[in-house]
């Protein structure tokens, strides 16, 4: 007995052993802290930005401030300098609708980094899938201090001074005597300013006017009029025609535009059907733009002194716009930006082998997860028949087996086995192995071994990943008790 579990014990290599136990406690120690299957996620969106800016793998996504998801993979979007962020969004965060909108935001100092802004949308618009894309226009990413410096070239900012310069001097100079001879008699001896403010008080009444003439385009009753005003319109092109000798250009002409109306009738008649709202909105609008004037003429007034001051703020800012350049030089950012590309390059490298990489350990998962796992809770019928799992068994083994080989000298930890005398002869191997062929004697004869040696190894197939092998019938006909390799 002690014969046969030494043959079934050693059908694998410690290797073999060694391999499988690493990745069984691998996956058990992975799935018991974090209680979640590789390769598997929650409700995920896209979102194309112009610029990523600073994102980071796990930076959070929030709805009026509160936490509802990370980022989970920043890319680049083929063709194009924009980056598509995908994110993935909790159940409170949920559900995501067609007209959401992203703005990538600064964190709080002690916070750092970025964090992406999420408005899910109005509740009347239609939700979003699964890995479907928030448009780049419905996102906004924040303005960089170097786009600011980048933009403020010295050519730009001595052309803005000059702009800023001229308005002031347009604003507040004294008008010359032949200005004043030309000028409107309300205006004269008046700075631009003070034109530009007495523009407001006559304001009102000029839009009220307006406001009043479309209201009166409008008819008094906008389905009837505007047939009419064609009808009419009709009538007087016909009086045209009857006197062609003395308006011959106008009829060619006009007769070229009407064909052009012609031919977009239908969009002509949308046009019309949808010119009375169009009014009606204006008149609305002309009203709020009327209450806007106070208003807008107060804080004209009030911007005055600082519009006065912006040429010296100009002229204060232009120290620190030199330390500035100093900062961005070659010593400093740009050529740690240089020393760091590498870096990028590497990170980016990386970033391309792990799309091979990952497809593997997904495999490996799933060989893992649908057949290794399964075939260990198998249980295994025998003489030797626990009624537990057989992983369970193979660790009781490693235990027997640990403390069998307490013993040690200086070549290792051994195991030994005394087996008895008796008139039954044992042969064990061949004459070809390593060891030669083993004789022994047993005082009873050899029952056999389980499973029983199918006379040369099983084929190892390919072709066939191992998440898709069938699960080994262990108790079938491979693993039936049969005679030992020497057995007549």
């Amino acid at each position: 007995m002690a014969v046969a579990r030494r043959r079934r014990s050693s059908s694998r290599s410690p290797f073999t052993i060694g391999l499988i136990t690493l990745a069984i406690i691998l996956v058990g120690t992975f799935l018991g802290f974090t209680k979640h299957i590789p390769f598997t996620h929650g409700f995920r969106v896209k979102a194309v930005f112009e610029s990523a800016n600073s994102l980071r793998a796990n930076s959070p996504v929030r709805i009026a401030g509160v936490e509802v998801g990370k980022v989970k993979k920043i890319e680049p979007k083929e063709g194009t300098d924009q980056s598509v962020v995908t994110m993935e969004i909790n159940d409170n965060g949920l559900p995501i609708h067609e007209d959401a909108t992203a703005k990538i935001r600064p964190r709080i100092f002690l916070e750092g980094n970025f964090f992406i802004d999420l408005q899910p949308g109005t509740p009347s618009s239609p939700k979003l899938a699964d890995s479907d894309v928030i448009k780049v226009t419905r996102t906004a990413t924040p303005v960089q201090l170097d786009e600011v410096l980048t933009s403020l070239q010295s050519d730009t900012r001595q052309d803005l001074r000059d702009v800023l310069d001229g308005l002031a001097k347009g604003l507040n100079s004294k008008p010359s005597r032949a200005d004043d001879r030309n000028a409107d008699p309300s205006a004269r001896g008046q700075t631009g300013a003070e034109s530009l403010n007495d523009t407001y008080k006559s304001s009102p009444a000029a839009l009220r006017g307006g406001s009043q003439v479309n209201d009166a385009l409008l008819g008094t009753q906008p389905d009837r009029d505007i047939s009419r005003l064609l009808d009419g319109t009709a009538r007087t092109t016909g009086a045209l025609i009857r006197n062609e000798s003395q308006l011959k250009d106008l009829i060619s002409n006009f007769n070229t535009t009407m064909g052009a109306l012609a031919s977009q009738s239908g969009n002509l008649r949308t046009s019309i059907r949808l010119l009375a709202p169009t009014l009606e909105n204006a008149n609305a609008a002309f009203t709020s733009l009327n209450r806007a004037f106070p208003p807008t003429r107060a804080f004209a007034r009030e911007i005055l002194p600082g519009v006065r001051e912006t040429a010296a703020t100009i002229n204060a800012s232009f120290p620190w716009v030199a330390q500035a350049q100093r900062l961005f030089s070659q010593p400093e950012l740009r050529g740690l930006a240089q020393d760091l590309a590498p870096t990028t390059a590497d990170l980016a490298r990386l970033t391309n082998e792990s799309l091979t990489l990952l497809p593997k350990i997904d495999r490996t998962s799933l060989c893992a997860r649908d057949v290794i796992l399964p075939t260990g809770n198998i249980v295994i019928h025998d003489p030797f028949d626990t009624g537990t799992e057989n992983y369970k068994e193979f660790w009781w083994t490693m235990v027997g087996l640990s403390g069998e080989s307490q013993n040690f000298d200086g070549n290792g930890s051994y195991v030994r086995f005394q087996p008895g005398g008796g008139s039954q002869a044992v042969a064990l191997g061949n004459a070809n192995s390593p060891t030669g062929q083993l004789i022994g004697s047993a005082a009873a004869p050899v029952q056999g071994v389980q499973p029983k040696y199918p006379g040369k190894r099983p084929p190892y197939v390919t072709s066939v990943p191992c998440y898709k092998s069938k699960i080994p019938n262990l108790n079938g006909s491979w693993g039936a008790k049969g005679p030992g390799e020497n057995a007549p």
